[in-house]
C-alpha cells in the first residue's frame, strides 16, 4: 500500500508532461499512472502542476550573524512554502563564507532544521574585500559550487580574473553581483523621470552592463562558468543573449521583484521597493519577462533578503537594499512572467539544479527517485497576508497574485501544505 497519491494533475516526467497520478512510498515514488491502488491518503489534483521542487539558488538566510532577520530555520519554512526543496545560501553573512568550516556549518544547520536542502556558496575575495582570493579549495571540499561576493561586485579585474581561472579549474561557476561599484555608489534608485522627479540622486543603467560586459570578457579568456546575477536591464539581456550566441559558458537569473515591479513603484517612497539592482523602466521589465520566456535567462533567482522592520521603515535613502521572495516566486513566475508548465519548472527547478551542480534537485519525476517534488495550482488567485519569514519587507503582502503552491515535499516528507 502506499503512503499519499497525488490523482489526476498534470505531471512533469522524465517523459514529458502528462495527466497521469502520482505514488509516494516511504521516500520514494513508487509508480507514475493510472490506477495505482490503494494509498493510505489520496489528494485529488485536477487542474494542478506537479513537478519537481524547485530551486533558488540565490537567497540571503542571514545565519550566522544577523539571525534576528532571519536563520536557517525560518528561511527553511519559507522556501518550503514557496515550493522550494533546495536553495543556495549567500555567502555575506557574519562572518562571511569564505572557509570550508563556514560552508559546513551552514549545510549542516539545514539538515538540522529538515526542511529543504541548504547549500552554501563560497565567497570569491576573503570576507568580501575584493582584495585577495577566498580559501577556494577549501570550499570546494566542503561542497560550494558557486563563487560569489554578492552584494558586492568584485571591482578588481586582475584578482577576478584570477578568481575565475582558478574557479574553472575546479569545475565551478563564478556568479557575481552584476553592478558597478562606482557607479552605483551614490544612488539609491534607478536614474529616471521618476529619481529626477524625486530629486534622489539615481543609479544608471550602465552600472549593470558595463560590468555585465566586462565579466563576460573575462568568461571567454578564462574559460570559467559565469553567472549574472539578478538581471534589470533590457541591455543585459542583450549581452547575455549575444555571448550564448558566441558560445561562452554563461548563465544568468533574473529575481521576483524585477519581474514585477518597475521604478514607479518607488514614487510612494515604500522603502520595501528599495533593493539593488533597483528597479527599471517599464522597458526594462518587459525585456526581462521576455528574456526569461524565450531561455535567454535561465532562472528566476529571488535574492530573497530579510530586513528587520527597524531597517526598512525609515527614510528611503536611509534603508537598507532587498525584499523577500521565496513565498511568492512561483506565482510571480506564473502570474506575471506567463510561464506555461514546462518553462516553470525548467527555469525554476531544472535550470537552477543544473547551475548549481545538484545532482538530486531539478529532475523530471520518474518511479523509483526520491519524491521531492511540488504541487501547484496555476490558475488560483489570491492574496497573501502572512509570511513564515522572521521579517516582513515584501510589497506582496496583500497584492493580489495568480497561481499558488498547494504542497510541497522533500524526500516523501510534506514540508508545506496550502493552509497549515
Amino acid at each position: 500500500m502506499h503512503d499519499l497519491i497525488l490523482l489526476n494533475g498534470s505531471v512533469l516526467t522524465s517523459e514529458g508532461l502528462r495527466r497521469t497520478s502520482v505514488a509516494i512510498a516511504g521516500d520514494r515514488i513508487a509508480a507514475i499512472g493510472d490506477d495505482l491502488g490503494d494509498s493510505k491518503e489520496a489528494i485529488t489534483c485536477d487542474g494542478m502542476w506537479i513537478g519537481p521542487a524547485l530551486v533558488d539558488i540565490h537567497t540571503h538566510l542571514r545565519e550566522p550573524g544577523h539571525e534576528w532577520k532571519e536563520d536557517i530555520a525560518s528561511g527553511s519554512r519559507a522556501a518550503a512554502a514557496g515550493g522550494y526543496g533546495a536553495v543556495v545560501a549567500m555567502p555575506n553573512t557574519d562572518p562571511p563564507i569564505d572557509a570550508g568550516h563556514l560552508a559546513r556549518f551552514v549545510r549542516d544547520r539545514g539538515i538540522d532544521v529538515g526542511l529543504v536542502d541548504v547549500f552554501s556558496s563560497g565567497c570569491i575575495s576573503l570576507a568580501r574585500r575584493g582584495a585577495t582570493m577566498s580559501h577556494f579549495d577549501d570550499l570546494w571540499n566542503s561542497g560550494v559550487r558557486i563563487f560569489t561576493d554578492d552584494g558586492d561586485s568584485v571591482k578588481d579585474t586582475a584578482l577576478l580574473r584570477a578568481a575565475m581561472e582558478y574557479v574553472a579549474s575546479l569545475g565551478g561557476v563564478v556568479s557575481q553581483h552584476a553592478v558597478d561599484p562606482d557607479l552605483s555608489a551614490a544612488g539609491f534608485m534607478h536614474e529616471g523621470s521618476v529619481s529626477s522627479r524625486l530629486g534622489m540622486y539615481g543609479i544608471p543603467s550602465q552600472a549593470d552592463d558595463i560590468t555585465i560586459a566586462r565579466d563576460i570578457t573575462l568568461a571567454e579568456m578564462t574559460g570559467v562558468h559565469y553567472h549574472v546575477q539578478h538581471l534589470s536591464t533590457a541591455s543585459g539581456v542583450e549581452l547575455v543573449r549575444s555571448a550564448k550566441n558566441r558560445g561562452v559558458r554563461i548563465t544568468a537569473e533574473v529575481s521576483p521583484h524585477h519581474l514585477t515591479f518597475d521604478h514607479t513603484a518607488v514614487a510612494s517612497t515604500d522603502a520595501n521597493f528599495k533593493v539593488m539592482p533597483p528597479l527599471r523602466e517599464p522597458t526594462d521589465r518587459t525585456a526581462l519577462i521576455e528574456g526569461l520566456s524565450d531561455g535567454t535567462i535561465d532562472a528566476v533567482a529571488t535574492d530573497h533578503a530579510p530586513h528587520a522592520a527597524l531597517e526598512k521603515e525609515v527614510p528611503f535613502e536611509e534603508a537598507p537594499n532587498g525584499m523577500l521572495g521565496l513565498e511568492w516566486a512561483a506565482s510571480v513566475a506564473i502570474g506575471v512572467a506567463g510561464l506555461d508548465q514546462e518553462r516553470f519548472f525548467d527555469r525554476m527547478s531544472i535550470r537552477p539544479a543544473s547551475i548549481a551542480a545538484l545532482e538530486h534537485h531539478g529532475r523530471p519525476l520518474a518511479a523509483r527517485d526520491h519524491a521531492t517534488l511540488v504541487v501547484v495550482n496555476p490558475s488560483e488567485v489570491w492574496k497573501p497576508a502572512t509570511t513564515a519569514s522572521k521579517s516582513r519587507n515584501a510589497p506582496y503582502l496583500g497584492m493580489q497574485m495568480t497561481g499558488r503552491v498547494h504542497m510541497t515535499m522533500l524526500r516523501g516528507e510534506v514540508t508545506h501544505v496550502v493552509g497549515s
